[in-house]
């Protein structure tokens, strides 16, 4: 016999506590059967009841498993791809520590709540690269999320119009997907600059093949400095650029697309939100297989438990005769 609950202070707290009581209970009974000068018939065989029902409740309440019991699992899942911009304004501090940063610091939250979807992991900046495949290996995606930087990729401009071409094309190739019917997902996580028309071609495309697109735009409004090994980033002409949330572009690409957009910034945190439209997002069957396991058999134990309590109202402790 196997436990579903171990048995802890708690429990043996209760237990004392019973001993206790039912103990002060046989004592004073007993005492005042004696200044009576009367008997205490039915009083032992309460006593081994009210013993015997209350262990079946503590056993019952620690959840006894014997046995096996056949059950149907059925693995439902989504196909996702992370598209993550690594260029030079992620590193931008508007968001403490910087965009990038803190965008690493939820994904690796987030992971956990999409433990049986396959997810993956593209990298962009003027390029476009799979830098994780489509994985259930929630420990090796958090490994390649962990170690990204900004020189991971070359520098000059952001083409968001290559990162979502490229994930449209990885879940349009066969070789990465069970079936064709596949839930199939994209959640695009940049600061929205350099949006081109391109881009919103593609989101066309993603819809009109059943994609869902959700935005994430990291950043705030009033934008940032981007630190460089001697400083901050600065213009040909000597000033300081500052690096802004483009929002209202992000919103228009998930407009194009029927997806979201959703935000991350200083004040505003929609991890949460992006977390639970996602999980509404209707998996299709990937596999379906049947696993033996332990048969909690805590009613057994609660029943005869009942049983004698029933007994034990029913016999009456004798202290007076007339």
């Amino acid at each position: 016999m196997n436990w579903y609950y171990e048995i802890t202070w708690w429990e043996y707290g209760l237990i004392g506590l019973f001993i206790f009581f039912y103990i002060l209970y046989v004592i004073r009974t007993t005492r005042k059967a004696k200044q009576m000068h009367s008997s205490t018939s039915g009083l032992a065989a309460k006593a081994m009841i009210r013993f015997i029902y209350f262990s079946l409740l503590m056993i019952g309440l620690l959840g006894p498993t014997f046995g096996t019991l056949r059950k149907e699992v059925k693995a439902v899942g989504r196909d996702i791809y992370l598209v993550v911009d690594l260029s030079k304004s992620m590193d931008a501090t508007d968001i403490a520590p910087s965009r990038l940063e803190k965008v690493k610091y939820e994904l690796t939250r987030w992971l956990p709540n999409f433990s049986s979807d396959r997810i993956g992991l593209i990298i962009f900046s003027n390029e476009a690269f799979v830098q994780c495949p489509l994985t259930y290996d929630q420990n090796a995606l958090r490994l390649f999320i962990e170690t990204l930087r900004t020189d991971l990729v070359t520098q000059s401009s952001t083409d968001l119009a290559a990162a979502l071409n490229l994930a449209l094309k990885q879940h349009q190739d066969k070789k990465n997907t069970s079936t064709q019917k596949q839930a199939k997902i994209i959640i695009l996580i940049t600061d929205g600059e350099d949006f081109g028309e391109e881009a919103e071609q593609i989101a066309h495309k993603i819809e009109e093949d059943g994609l869902k697109l959700f935005t994430l735009g990291v950043g705030t409004k009033t934008g940032g400095k981007i630190p460089t090994a001697h400083g901050f980033k600065q213009t040909p002409g000597g000033k300081t650029v500052i690096t802004k949330l483009e929002a209202e572009h992000l919103q228009l690409l998930a407009q194009h697309a029927n997806g979201q957009y959703f935000e991350l910034s200083r004040i505003q945190n929609d991890i949460p939100a992006l977390t639970s439209t996602v999980s509404k997002v209707e998996g299709h069957l990937q596999d379906t297989r049947k696993i033996d396991i332990s048969s909690n058999k805590y009613y057994y134990f609660l029943i005869c438990a009942l049983m004698l309590l029933v007994i034990d109202i029913m016999i009456a402790v004798t202290t007076i005769h007339l």
